[in-house]
């Protein structure tokens, strides 16, 4: 049997089939089971699967088809995240309607899936891009308009001049649009908001309860949400701009009041509005800010620029100390009172506009013997102790703030408050590929929602993407319609949905699909929470918080009766490759690379190659590597083992040749040992090799609950180690049957293939995990050291609970320690039972 090799090419397709046909992995099959609710964050469909994808689906599956082996009940669906902004750039560069491009993808990627082996209820299959999934979105939106969770509002937006679109703040990355990279541009416009600030208190609470969360998850998301204690109060001002007299500011550091040097406004504030009128040069200046985005993370990182007023306000604890008044860049009218306290001294983003425009820095927050170190390229924002602060002088921070707020509540100029970094959530896009807004414009009635009985709003298929901008805005038709209250010529609201909209419930839509209505409560209640999410970090703003919202907003209007959407979350790693570059600049995928010795070369050409840093897989780098030439080669299986085996499943995994062969070989190297089954010797048995499995069994589901399947897969070697030395007998069958049930999660094809060639009736997609037999984990011998003068000579392996005696006796007479002794008799023995024996001379 040592030449059986493994034949995925028929297998993989051959099981595939079967479990398709029994709808092996349908749930609900289970009554009266144990729920288990197993999902991974569903794919955009690009069109083609990329090893990141495999990693995050093999994973999920794992844990469901272990999930399955314990007996629960187990609901593991998957589906499209279909709308957005490739498929119109699509429509664009293709002359293909975004449609047909999404549905194009979703066949590609679907038969790609199927390839993988992976155990999903297909049955519940969604796609966000269709009717009967967006229709019940529309119907949610209306439910939470008329519980006041939705408004509508004028306000400063982040337009992507390329995208032709409004993007969040969590959308802007470096400045830039997070799809297309364009320079981001502030706007105003009338949006659609949903009423997150709502829940802020609530969302932050709910962190400590998600105690199967990433730590660094939960931070992030805490950050984000940003809830500051701190004094809102007014300076007055020099002068008065027309009827305002007062300049109203929100800080979070009272405590530095006496190291402010200026006080800043946002262009839009209403003093830089009524300045603007007769000063063009504030004017122009104010244009070049709403040039730029809202984004906070773009705010802390652009170049600071301001515009002297030649206005000042007053200290609100010395009415002879006037401070500057600037307009700012980095102001922005939506966060707090769209007015700063500048303090350089502690504020790295006042540090660098004070510098800019030569104004006082001044340390007022010193640590131990820092009290006269000035303050030069970076601001201190440490704990210490106050100075330069008059009577705050010597006050700790907290104390310093806490009498700070006293004097103002005292002196009626200001007020200890609580703001939030959190804003509420734009979820206007212009754009055609989305759910439509399913309200009507009417000048008679105003903002009017679409009838319950009209849903679903639907896109217009006859579209055209010739010019820019939102083909609804160009349609002849389909924007005009009669308003459902007075019935007069009216408009439909032209706008669409954020695609993270659609993402915020679709879990809910796994777990319940009836016809008539977004989901069943009853039923979604008997699956939700996701009890395992698995999914890459860099949802855990976006993505993750807004899903988060969602579902306490259902909860508010009694649609279900859960807050939190995801009990336990995974952020998996990355699958990353090295990459390549030619002499000329380019990027070179590995199939044109040759490896000569320690040297790359472009194959055909012999150029010599650049080799660069490891990162993520990229089209743009083109260090991909095909899912499906993979499997073709290795098969399933092995591509599985893989993405497995070779780094702990919260990093990133490095792609290699050598890790893909390894795992195949040892696909192989199971399968020739599956085919000993039958070789029981003389039927006695061997406890060390029971004992071993038993070990085994419990470590691996131990391991896999935990997701930390490196660990597993380790133990998995070690016991195919101990297999392939013990001799045939009836204990080395049973590890070998038992050992297809162990992989049965990792290597379903091969189990399968091993499981009906064994003869076992059934398959092992419904096989239980093998039982444990308690005594068995226990070990009844152990490993003593034997020392003399505390170095190691010797080891002994002695039955459990050995007596002093005995031990003594026997580590006298083994023979390295008697060699040291040399006839010599030790004066002291030490014996620790069960650890070691040291021998004093």
């Amino acid at each position: 049997m040592s030449d059986r090799r493994f034949n995925p090419a028929s297998a993989d397709a051959r099981w595939q089939a079967v479990w398709d046909d029994r709808q092996s992995f349908k749930a609900g099959s289970r009554p009266g089971a144990k729920k288990s609710y197993v999902l991974e964050m569903f794919p955009y469909p690009s069109g083609r699967l990329h090893m990141g994808h495999v990693r995050n689906y093999t994973m999920g599956d794992v844990f469901a088809r272990f999930r399955r082996m314990q007996g629960d009940d187990v609901l593991h669906p998957m589906g499209w995240d279909s709308f957005g902004m490739p498929a119109e750039n699509a429509a664009m560069e293709k002359g293909v309607h975004p449609g047909e491009w999404t549905r194009a993808n979703i066949r590609s990627m679907k038969a790609q899936f199927a390839k993988l082996g992976l155990a999903l209820d297909w049955s519940r299959e969604v796609s966000t891009c269709e009717p009967d999934y967006y229709g019940h979105e529309q119907a949610l939106f209306i439910d939470l308009y008329e519980a006041g969770l939705v408004y509508r509002k004028e306000s400063a937006v982040n337009w992507d001049p390329v995208d032709m679109t409004v993007l969040a703040n969590e959308q802007v990355v470096d400045g830039r649009g997070w799809r297309s990279g364009a320079l981001v541009e502030k706007r105003k416009l009338s949006q659609w908001f949903l009423k997150i600030t709502d829940f802020a208190d609530d969302l932050l609470d709910g962190l400590g309860t998600l105690d199967q969360w990433p730590d660094k998850v939960r931070l992030m998301q805490e950050n984000w949400i940003g809830k500051s204690q701190g004094l809102q109060f007014s300076f007055a001002l020099s002068q008065a701009v027309e009827d305002i007299d007062r300049l109203d500011v929100f800080s979070t550091r009272p405590d530095t009041i006496f190291g402010a040097s200026f006080a800043a406004i946002a262009a839009d504030h209403p003093i830089a509005l009524a300045l603007a009128q007769d000063n063009p040069q504030l004017a122009a200046f104010a244009e070049e800010c709403r040039r730029t985005g809202t984004a906070a993370a773009e705010v802390e990182t652009q170049e600071k620029k301001g515009y002297d007023t030649g206005l000042s306000v007053v200290h609100p604890f010395d009415p002879d100390w006037k401070l500057p008044l600037f307009v700012a860049n980095f102001v922005l009218m939506d966060y707090g009172t769209g007015a700063v306290m500048g303090v350089p001294g502690h504020d790295q983003r006042d540090l660098d506009f004070a510098r800019k425009y030569m104004l006082p820095v001044e340390r007022v927050v010193a640590a131990g013997g820092d009290e006269a170190k000035p303050i030069h390229d970076e601001a201190y924002v440490g704990p210490g102790k106050l100075v330069n602060s008059r009577f705050l002088d010597g006050m700790t921070v907290d104390a310093a703030k806490a009498e700070v707020i006293a004097r103002a509540e005292a002196g009626k100029w200001g007020k200890g408050t609580t703001v939030w970094r959190l804003r509420d959530w734009g979820v206007s896009r212009q754009r055609y590929w989305g759910t439509p807004i399913p309200f009507i414009h009417c000048a008679t009635d105003g903002v009017v929602p679409v009838p319950k009985e009209q849903l679903p709003v639907v896109l217009p298929d006859d579209v055209s993407f010739d010019i820019p901008g939102n083909p609804l805005d160009r349609h002849p038709t389909w924007k005009h319609v009669d308003c459902p209250k007075c019935g007069r010529p009216a408009v439909r609201e032209t706008d669409t949905l954020d695609t993270f909209v659609d993402s915020s419930w679709y879990f809910i839509r796994f777990a319940s699909q009836p016809g008539d209505k977004p989901f069943d409560r009853e039923e979604a209640e008997s699956w939700l929470p996701v009890g395992q999410y698995i999914g890459g970090v860099e949802h855990a703003i976006l993505h993750l918080l807004y899903a988060r919202f969602w579902t306490r907003a259902l909860n508010r209007i009694q649609k279900i009766g859960v807050t939190e959407p995801f009990e336990s979350l995974f952020t998996q790693g990355m699958v990353t490759h090295e990459t390549y570059q030619a002499p000329d600049g380019r990027w070179l995928s590995p199939e044109e690379v040759v490896r000569r010795e320690d040297a790359y070369f472009v194959d055909g050409t012999g150029e010599p190659v650049s080799l660069g840093r490891v990162v993520k897989m990229s089209k743009s780098k083109k260090n991909v590597v095909d899912p499906d030439e993979i499997i073709a080669r290795y098969g399933a299986d092995a591509v599985r083992w893989f993405m497995l085996s070779d780094s702990p499943p919260e990093r990133d995994l490095p792609w290699s040749e050598a890790g893909i062969e390894g795992a195949w070989r040892f696909v192989n190297r199971l399968y020739r040992m599956f085919g000993q089954v039958s070789e029981r010797g003389d039927g006695g048995s061997d406890i060390a090799l029971e004992r071993k499995l038993h070990q085994t069994v419990a470590g691996i589901a131990k391991d896999v609950e935990a997701l930390a399947f490196n660990k597993a897969v380790a133990k998995i070697y070690e016991l195919a180690n101990a297999i392939e030395k013990a001799q045939p007998s009836a204990s080395k069958a049973n590890a070998i049957r038992a050992m297809a049930l162990l992989v049965a999660p990792m290597t379903p094809h091969l189990a399968e293939e091993a499981w009906a060639e064994m003869g076992e009736t059934g398959l092992i997609a419904d096989a239980m995990w093998p039982p444990v037999d308690p005594a068995l984990l226990v070990e009844d011998e152990v490993t003593i050291a034997v020392q003399v003068q505390g170095k190691l000579r010797d080891t002994l392996t002695v039955p459990k609970g050995t007596d002093k005696a005995t031990l003594e006796s026997l580590a006298l007479a083994a023979p390295n320690v008697a060699r040291t002794l040399d006839g010599a008799m030790p004066k002291k023995i030490i014996v620790v039972p069960d650890r070691l024996v040291n021998l004093v001379i």
